[in-house]
């Protein structure tokens, strides 16, 4: 089943964060772990169509022109200097979007997520897609036990105003 948690749990979802779940909700049967294979570009495809009728932009592929950079640093004349990619960010820029497949947890690519979602311009929350089930391990679980431990123990603050885990 479709699992999704926001973090910190000390507040409700918003009507923008149901909607984005609602898009993962309606995909749910040609995503679901471990029964499909998809790789997270396979998964963005499912759910492109429905993202975009709630205003948010998704990558159309890895090379230039086809990502999302998000900046993160300006320069001179607002220059962007620095900027990170995304899998999908809303039009207001307030949402990022970062769906993994196999390499959520194997290869901790979830914190490079969260990370990088702390560090872009304008970014309130992050939207984190994992499987539930990778190669018969729990990836959504791994995660919501890290957050779990990050926002319970209180002893780093994200500088974003959370992070919503969904596990497919």
């Amino acid at each position: 089943m479709l699992r999704y948690q926001l973090f910190p749990r000390s507040v409700g979802l918003t009507e923008r964060l149901k909607e984005i779940i609602t898009c993962f909700e309606v995909v749910y049967e040609d995503i679901k772990s471990p029964e499909n294979t998809l790789n997270s570009n396979g998964v963005l495809q499912k759910l492109r169509p429905y993202l975009e009728r709630i205003n948010f932009t998704i990558e159309s592929g890895k090379l230039r022109g086809e990502k999302i950079p998000v900046p993160v640093l300006f320069g001179l004349n607002n220059q962007i200097d620095k900027y990170f990619d995304a899998d999908g960010l809303s039009k207001d820029g307030t949402i990022v979007l970062e769906v993994e497949a196999g390499r959520a947890v194997v290869n901790f690519q979830f914190l490079k997520d969260i990370f990088q979602a702390c560090m872009m311009h304008g970014v309130e929350y992050l939207i984190l897609g994992v499987r539930n089930n990778y190669r018969g391990g729990d990836d959504f679980q791994k995660v919501h036990a890290f957050l779990e431990t990050l926002y319970i123990s209180s002893r780093l603050t994200l500088p974003i105003k959370g992070v919503v885990l969904i596990g497919y």
